[in-house]
């Protein structure tokens, strides 16, 4: 049993103990303790300002590189799309930004922007399917005949899918557009399926699919990845699309969920379908013009700065403009007299000239 003695010796226990650690405390270790603490404290102030330096330096040199760059992309892209008409359609929410941004990346590379026009939300959403399915219906008849690629039983994504790509790419013997690309952009435009700015008037020799990172906002300002469905149904129109004219997706650094990672994902798509990631970028600006001319040229690419990307699609120039004709090569020595006969010949001429004068002389 505890008794009164047992708590005396207690507290005269904690009393003492208190007593040793002040007097140590103010004593022998007193300099110890404020010493190790003042060295961990400079420690720790030279490391964060050695990190801060670094930050600043590696700031420094992104800079550096951004502005080299800026300077060196008009130089890399010039001439890469001369003579190549590119439709530019956003598939989600792109900002006029983007948009206008990658026009006019297009543009400085030589190219022209054939028909700018974006996917509305009646291309995906459930209360617009039973039109879809109709308005689908009524074009394969026409689609089967003008899409040799087109399977029997393509589905309602797949013969809409068709249908943009020949509004924006179909072109007859003489390289106009036709009346069925007219009439098939007439029918989605009047049936809200898409929206186009301005007339079309010449067809696309190449597509470019622009995404923005995530679906529309919703009401409560938030940002919502696009479902599976919406993912899979853009995946189904960069595919379609590019059996009939040449297809580059783009959209921002690429992450889970997006539309760039998604084609990158799909065996089939990713073998036919280009992508480049980093549009909203000064990067991603020069890579996407390059990457529509590679494309163009029959190469396919995936270009970014992820795993299994490749940073920068190789620099080629067109072999000629949209009428498939071949600029002259410069000095091949050739000239022509004006009257339409090759310099050499009339140099030939002169000289038997020249040669049977001296035999009369």
């Amino acid at each position: 049993m505890i008794d009164f003695r047992y708590h005396l010796v207690s507290l005269i226990s904690v009393f003492l103990a208190l007593a040793v650690g002040i007097i140590l405390g103010a004593g022998p270790l007193q300099g110890t303790i404020g010493d190790q603490l003042t060295t961990q404290v400079d420690a720790l102030r030279a490391d964060a300002n050695d990190l801060r330096d670094k930050l600043a330096a590696s700031e420094a040199d992104a800079g550096k590189r951004l502005e080299f760059i800026q300077a060196a992309g008009p130089a890399l892209v010039e001439g890469s799309l001369d003579g190549v008409r590119v439709a530019v359609v956003d598939v989600d929410d792109v900002t006029p930004d983007v948009h206008d941004s990658m026009v006019e990346a297009i543009e400085s590379a030589g190219g022209t922007v054939a028909a700018r026009g974006a996917l509305t939300t009646a291309w995906t959403d459930t209360d617009h399917e039973g039109l879809r399915d109709t308005l689908a219906s009524g074009m394969r008849p026409l689609l089967e005949t003008l899409v040799p690629d087109l399977s029997s039983d393509a589905s309602t994504e797949e013969l809409l899918a068709a249908a943009l790509g020949v509004a924006l790419g179909e072109k007859d013997l003489m390289g106009a557009r036709t009346d069925d690309a007219k009439a098939l952009e007439q029918q989605l435009v009047q049936a809200d399926l898409i929206t186009v700015e301005g007339d079309v008037t010449e067809p696309a020799d190449a597509v470019l699919l622009l995404s923005s990172a995530a679906a529309p906002k919703a009401e409560d300002g938030s940002s919502p990845e696009p479902t599976e469905d919406v993912l899979a149904s853009q995946v189904t129109l960069a595919r379609v699309v590019q059996s009939i004219t040449p297809v580059v997706v783009a959209g921002p650094t690429a992450s889970a969920g997006d539309l760039v990672t998604t084609v990158r994902g799909d065996d089939d798509a990713s073998q036919q379908v280009s992508t480049v990631s980093g549009s909203e970028t000064p990067v991603g600006r020069i890579v996407v013009p390059l990457a529509l001319a590679a494309h163009h040229s029959g190469e396919v690419g995936q270009y970014g700065f992820e795993d299994g990307a490749t940073p920068l699609p190789p620099v080629v120039r067109p072999a000629g403009g949209s009428d498939g004709a071949t600029p002259e090569a410069p000095g091949d020595g050739t000239a022509t007299s004006g009257d339409g006969t090759d310099g050499a010949a009339t140099d030939g001429a002169a000289t038997d000239g020249e040669a049977g004068a001296g035999g009369n002389g």
